[in-house]
């Protein structure tokens, strides 16, 4: 695997301009020992069921990633479709943004605004970007199909990028983004939401884009009905929030598969089970970690990292990457609190170097320094946290067994 922090580009929206503020703060917990994780199932089956896999993705270098295929229909078609491989899952941000490359032949209809072709800007804490035209596809994951779903696709030579406004690297080939596309399956339906439909949108995110030649493109509302949304949110059923589902992982494993569920408490595969919910900030989504007896405010849960990022007082960096490296295991505790719901969590941090040495693509206990503004305390839970857990994201402003959406909610141990 190559060594580098991989950590996934968080969207702007959602913990950029509004990482702010506390809640539900709680009495502290360090360091402890590990403990068992409650049995855990992995759902094979079901019309609400589709497979991932902790592979590496398409350029065999992405440690700590989960991957899926959907298949991306002219909208009313269902025979000029295209199946798209090594598409990461992350539950850290919202929608689907595909590589226009890995489209093939298939057409899409183009979104506009006051009849002018419409296009994203969307922008990531580590300062690069995705850029392209909003498009409209069906889209089926496993037995379910998002009909008339507004996507991203990703393409450096639509239009001209506005480079006052759209500002950093893009990241809209296979070989910078690690994989043929993103499927956003976080806690909110759409990817800007109210900060977009005024007249003046709060942030920099659409454009109209002229039709001349070259053409030029200027900030834009854009409403609901076309802004990039959550696929689970056009699902008929199993709408309101996804099962995250894999193995538990002691060692570097070179491949893994688990599953992602649809729906929470919608089918007889999907129910909470021994999962405790832990409410998020409903504005901010995120919630509270405490962990060395510090209190981390800003804390969330993200399949789309690649590692646990988080401030320690105790642990190694390495000497070559801006990871952690203890000489041994690190067995630690930590405990999430929401606005409602508490759940603890026993975590390890094995030696990165040791990690990356192996070559393989799933590797537990990867962990690093957050590398944030110092004021922004945080804990991002990333792929390794989903390692033997079945972890539920629940979708804002529906309904969902066990507490008031938006939530994460997971098997304490």
């Amino acid at each position: 695997m190559t060594r580098q922090n991989i950590r996934k580009i968080l969207s702007l929206f959602l913990f950029g301009a509004l990482l702010f503020g506390a809640f539900g703060l709680i009495v502290g917990c360090g360091g402890g020992s590990s403990s068992t994780t409650p049995p855990q199932t992995i759902t094979g089956t079901g019309s609400n069921v589709q497979a991932i896999s902790v592979n590496g993705g398409p350029q065999s270098n992405y440690a700590d990633a989960a991957f899926t295929s959907i298949t991306v229909c002219t909208h009313g078609s269902t025979t000029n479709c295209q199946v798209i491989n090594d598409v990461l899952v992350d539950t850290g941000s919202f929608g689907l943004r595909i590589l226009g490359s890995a489209l093939g032949s298939v057409t899409l209809t183009q979104a506009t605004v006051n009849g002018n072709p419409l296009a994203e800007c969307f922008a990531y804490l580590d300062g690069s970007f995705n850029w392209g035209p909003v498009q409209t596809a069906d889209v089926q994951i496993g037995g379910e199909t998002a009909h008339s779903l507004p996507v991203q696709v990703l393409d450096d030579a639509f239009s001209v990028i506005p480079s006052a406004t759209c500002t950093g690297n893009p990241v809209d080939t296979q070989a910078l983004l690690g994989a043929n596309g993103i499927l956003g399956v976080g806690p909110e339906q759409y990817d800007c939401g109210s900060n977009c439909t005024s007249n003046i949108p709060a942030f920099d995110q659409y454009y109209q884009c002229s039709t001349t030649t070259p053409s030029t493109c200027s900030v834009s509302s854009a409403a609901l009905t076309v802004q990039v949304q959550n696929p689970i949110s056009l699902f008929t059923t199993d709408n309101n929030g996804v099962i995250i589902e894999l193995p538990a992982v002691t060692t570097p494993q070179s491949t893994i598969t688990g599953s992602m569920v649809f729906g929470i408490g919608t089918e007889s595969n999907n129910g909470l089970g021994t999962a405790t919910v832990v409410e998020m900030d409903p504005v901010n989504l995120i919630f509270t970690t405490t962990f060395e007896s510090n209190t981390m405010p800003d804390s969330f849960i993200d399949s789309g990292s690649n590692g646990l990022f988080f401030d320690s007082n105790s642990l190694t960096e390495c000497s070559d990457v801006n990871y952690y490296c203890p000489t041994t295991t690190a067995n630690l505790s930590a405990v999430n609190s929401g606005s409602t719901g508490t759940a603890s969590v026993h975590f390890d941090v094995q030696n990165a170097d040791m990690l990356f040495n192996s070559g393989d693509a799933a590797l537990p206990g990867l962990a690093a320094p957050a590398g944030d503004n110092p004021a922004l305390t945080e804990f991002d839970w990333g792929l390794p946290f989903f390692f033997g857990r079945n972890v539920y994201t629940s979708i804002a402003g529906t309904t969902a067994p066990g507490g008031t959406t938006p939530y994460w909610a997971y098997p304490p141990n």
